[in-house]
């Protein structure tokens, strides 16, 4: 069967999410959320099971912050990222007859992939095409070891395959930051490809992620069936220095497969309030932005986001977004959600200077939100500047950090503990696995802000329209269309 052809849709093809369709004055876009999340990271970059083993306990007590469905085995979602455990998937791989290259030199994604064999292969073979048109290598694929006997029917309805893909990175390609742009581009391509070739309709393709660095384990699940589902989180071979966990209330879309959590880079408690208006911005920008990391390239990542996205997930896409094309980690998360700065007297002025120069070109994602986000080499948390939902964090003798939406999520010893704390209103907590400590928010931003004469740019370059000089007073030219009418078009 060659790519160009196209399998035929069948009915059940039409809506592989499951979710509902707008009905009469209910709008699925119009729900709300309120979730839990939580990670835990070896601030010396140790990678063990054990992490993983603690980050999937700490998923199964937050189990309370999960919706339940009237099925008592359908939950609203739920996920985890991890490091990739390469000497895990390496013999993994080798018993499937390809061999993976040393870590940072190939990259591994998890795939969502139709249940119709014909619409699958379809789909693989748009992934072998489109890396080859980006110069990139596919090395094999890999099918995830499941087991869905903890799920409901319901959700067995809408469980999707799951693939793993493998990807080389090219001799050419000089260091993993540019490898991730060249995945990145890759994933838009293929994704846009398949969604093009079937009109928007979901046919059950999502890429769940693509990195060389990490890796995302999720779907439509309640918080214990996350370990249960998938095999290869029980195997003690399978190992990370961090894990980014999240269990789902979905009261802000309906419950998928693909808006569980963790997303590429984040997970989130709370709600993005200022959504819409965040969207239609990030599409307006796409006729004049530009980077030279991507140059004409650039036209392949649009749209940045997707209809029938959940506020979280265009939040990812905007924060991946920022940080392919150049933002480092903090910087974009700093510029996506700020501080209370305006008449805030206590902020010095670089800082200021920061959020009003950048307040030019991002507006704030507001609302009561706790963001977690990680690249695979820091992993940190944000509040929401008015600190509307809870974020505690706690650090061990051991040099672990433990964060989430409430404390007690795990057991841990009081004289192991060294420090107690929370996120506080527009605060940042990042821990920086290279450098094997914890940045302060203090540190972290002073350093941010200061790397450019932001003050001084906003100064020479922003114009206040109370210091423009008043025109002239000329005639008023008369006409027949009301004021009413000339407002509103204005």
């Amino acid at each position: 069967m060659s790519e160009g052809y196209l399998p035929p849709l069948d009915d059940e093809d039409l809506n592989a999410s499951g979710q509902p369709a707008r009905t009469g004055l209910s709008d699925p876009a119009q729900d709300r959320d309120a979730c839990g999340v939580g990670f835990i990271a070896d601030m010396k970059g140790r990678k063990s099971h054990r992490i993983v083993e603690d980050a999937l306990n700490i998923l199964a007590n937050l189990e309370h912050r999960g919706a339940v469905g009237a099925d008592p085995l359908s939950g609203d979602g739920a996920g985890i990222l991890v490091q990739i455990p390469h000497a895990f998937l390496k013999e993994e791989c080798n018993k499937l007859g390809f061999t993976l290259p040393d870590p940072g030199r190939y990259a591994v994604g998890h795939v969502f992939m139709p249940s119709d064999d014909r619409l699958r292969t379809h789909c693989e073979r748009v992934w072998g095409r489109c890396l080859k048109d980006e110069g990139l290598e596919l090395i094999g694929w890999r099918s995830v070891p499941v087991d869905n006997s903890c799920l409901s029917d319901l959700v067995k309805g809408t469980e999707p395959v799951h693939r793993q893909i493998f990807v080389r990175r090219p001799v050419s390609v000089s260091n993993e930051a540019a490898f991730e742009r060249k995945l990145f581009l890759a994933r838009k391509v293929a994704s846009n490809a398949i969604h093009d070739a079937y009109k928007g309709r979901d046919i059950g393709h999502y890429t769940v992620s693509l990195s060389s660095r990490t890796l995302v384990y999720k779907g439509m699940f309640l918080s214990y069936q996350v370990k249960a589902y998938y095999k290869d989180l029980s195997d003690p071979r399978f190992t990370s220095a961090l894990a980014l966990v999240h269990q789902r209330f979905s009261t802000n879309t309906f419950p998928s497969w693909k808006l569980a959590h963790p997303y590429r880079m984040v997970a989130h408690n709370g709600e993005i309030n200022t959504l819409r208006g965040n969207v239609n911005w990030m599409a307006a920008r796409q006729a004049s932005v530009s980077s030279p990391l991507f140059g004409p390239e650039i036209q392949k990542l649009w749209p940045i986001s997707y209809e029938g996205q959940s506020d979280t997930a265009c939040f990812d896409n905007a924060l991946e977004f920022l940080t392919m094309g150049g933002y480092s980690l903090a910087h974009a998360a700093m510029m996506l959600i700020p501080e209370a700065w305006a008449g805030n007297p206590s902020m010095d002025s670089n800082r200021r200077g920061f959020y009003e120069y950048h307040a030019c070109l991002m507006e704030p994602w507001d609302g009561p939100a706790a963001m977690a986000f990680t690249d695979g080499r820091q992993i940190g948390a944000t509040l929401d500047r008015n600190g509307l939902r809870p974020a505690r964090y706690l650090v061990t003798k051991d040099d672990v950090v433990i964060m989430s939406s409430e404390s007690g999520v795990l057991p841990v010893a009081e004289d192991q503990i060294i420090k107690k704390w929370r996120l506080q209103p527009g605060k940042m907590l990042l821990i920086d696995l290279e450098k094997g400590r914890i940045i302060a928010d203090e540190e972290l931003k002073s350093d941010i802000a200061s790397r450019h004469p932001y003050e001084s740019w906003v100064k020479r370059t922003q114009i206040m329209v109370s210091d423009l000089p008043l025109p002239a007073k000329r005639g008023v030219k008369k006409t027949n269309v009301s004021l009413l009418d000339l407002q509103q078009a204005f």
